[in-house]
């Protein structure tokens, strides 16, 4: 039976002298889950990544993980492990002997080690890779070498610091697939940092958006995707406009605005610039004044009625699908 461990955030804060990089975050992680920290560059995702590493102390709050307060302990003694951005491989080292780096310096004997790396391997699918050094491997075969060396610890939590940014889209797309898998096989904890929206929905059982150090919005991905809370949250993520009305600003999915020619009673609208996306077509217009809103129209419609830079168009939707802002 797998052992669930809780992990807290509690008003944690970091900061930098004056700079605040996170503030006062509250938090409670699903356990047994894929939890992706989303956000643009500087909102403080890495910073709350490396807190709970033990990598960066803690200027106030505190950490728990299964009700201990982990904040004031060494890295090693938290029961996290962390997966670095760069892999952090050791060149001069075998792949196994990278992998078995930690239990050697815990003086675990070298046949031990060598087992339980070789286990490690197995668990990644680079067995048959074990003697070759670093630079004999590529990029994803790097990042399993990586993910081994950080799970041999046994960790309650496994901690990721954009760990698919150095590699190339279609091996991205591979290894999102099989850190899920990996996730879902070992039943432990897994929170992802990334600024990738797509890497984040593709991923996490959970989303926890972070904009200006603070957590804007967290909740099940689909949660998150389907129903922001804030104008920022649905910009960030992708996939939506936001138009104010007199009752406020509302939400609305790109793919459920449909375009019709001019007409009474539809929004007028004038094409500004339009994408071919594959499946579908990204149809950008602008309505009174300065705001703009995107239509995603599948492939095969488009091209039956196509639209040019300069057309005017109409423009509807269900007013269901709106979904009002908080802020």
């Amino acid at each position: 039976m797998t052992v669930k461990h809780d992990l807290e955030l509690v008003k944690v804060t970091k900061r930098y002298g004056p700079t605040v990089a996170v503030d006062a975050i509250q938090h409670r992680f699903q356990p047994s889950s894929y939890t992706c920290l989303l956000g643009p560059s500087g909102c403080g995702k890495s910073s709350t990544l490396r807190m709970i590493a033990g990598h960066e102390s803690v200027t106030d709050g505190a950490i728990l993980l299964s009700g201990r307060d982990i904040s004031a302990l060494p890295p090693a003694q938290r029961g996290t492990a962390m997966m670095f951005q760069n892999y952090a491989l050791f060149p001069h080292l075998s792949v196994l002997d990278n992998v078995a780096f930690s239990l050697k310096m815990k003086g675990v004997d070298v046949k031990e080690r060598h087992t339980k790396a070789g286990e490690m391997l197995e668990l990644v699918d680079l067995t048959a890779l074990a003697d070759r050094l670093p630079d004999q491997l590529s990029g994803g075969q790097q990042q399993r070498v990586a993910l081994a060396r950080a799970l041999i610890t046994r960790p309650e939590v496994l901690l990721l610091d954009e760990p698919l940014s150095a590699l190339d889209p279609f091996l991205r797309i591979r290894m999102r697939g099989e850190l899920k898998k990996l996730q879902k096989e070992l039943g432990i904890s897994f929170i992802h940092v990334t600024h990738g929206q797509d890497e984040a929905l593709a991923l996490a059982d959970e989303i926890v958006v972070m904009n200006d150090a603070v957590i804007e919005q967290a909740g099940p991905a689909r949660d998150v995707f389907n129903a922001p809370m804030t104008r920022f949250v649905a910009q960030f993520m992708g996939g939506h406009n936001v138009i104010a009305l007199p009752e406020g600003h509302f939400a609305i999915r790109t793919d459920a605005v449909a375009i019709t020619a001019p007409q009474k009673g539809k929004l007028d609208a004038q094409v500004i610039a339009v994408e071919y996306q594959g499946t579908h077509v990204s149809l950008l217009s602008r309505i009174t004044g300065d705001q703009e809103i995107t239509a995603l129209v599948p492939e095969a419609e488009y091209f039956t009625t196509p639209h040019h830079p300069g057309d005017r168009i109409g423009l509807h939707w269900d007013a269901k699908n709106l979904h009002q802002l908080t802020a």
